[in-house]
């Protein structure tokens, strides 16, 4: 089990970054830079801090910037660069706003919200909802050999078998990961992520 401490050299810098946020970045910790992800405009015009799944949305989208997909198998290949939300969407309009006009790879960044996991196939990361807890054991079975990133805020959800679990250190929002199914779906996760994450654990569905 690894903690990030000196993660100074990955950037997220979005388009919709205030000035003070860009300074931020630049200047301190990556993992904190990312607490402070990227605000939409009208949030920039009131000055306010970034709500949780603002936040949370701004680590999806670097997520695909920092994650290499199998170019053969089961992933998607073509289309947009689809980021899915499984079951009640907790984002409102975050992750649409974060999103909005940007590319991934050379790729439209588009949300999608979808009702069942094999509807997952189409996806690059799929966002698992909390209203799916009861059901995760089956979500992740059906996934199983889909090159698809697994990410979610359900309790234990790395321990379950998912990929990235969003977890909260006071208000700032991490991140770990469970490097046994990245492995197994054939991600490649870049080493200035994993630099960041909290922690890297390993452990197999059913643990």
């Amino acid at each position: 089990m690894t903690t990030a401490r000196n993660a100074n050299r990955w950037s997220c810098t979005l388009p919709v970054l205030s000035t003070r946020w860009k300074r931020r970045l630049r200047l301190g910790l990556v993992a904190l830079a990312l607490s402070l992800a990227p605000v939409v405009p009208r949030l920039q015009a009131q000055k306010s801090s970034p709500t949780e799944y603002q936040v949370k949305a701004a680590y999806l989208y670097n997520f695909g910037r920092f994650i290499e997909w199998p170019n053969k198998g089961t992933g998607p290949t073509g289309g947009p660069f689809t980021i899915c939300v499984l079951g009640l969407d907790p984002f409102g309009q975050s992750l649409n706003a974060t999103l909005a006009g940007q590319t991934i790879n050379g790729t439209n960044a588009v949300a999608a919200q979808i009702s069942k996991p094999r509807e997952a196939v189409n996806c690059r990361i799929l966002f698992i909802s909390s209203s799916e807890d009861r059901q995760l054991k089956q979500i992740l079975a059906a996934l199983e050999g889909a090159s698809v990133l697994t990410v979610s805020d359900l309790p234990q959800f790395s321990q379950r078998g998912g990929m990235v679990q969003f977890v909260l250190d006071g208000k700032k929002v991490r991140f770990e990961v469970n490097l046994t199914p990245v492995e197994h779906a054939h991600l490649t996760l870049s080493s200035e992520l994993l630099k960041v994450a909290a922690n890297l654990t390993r452990s197999g569905l059913g643990d």
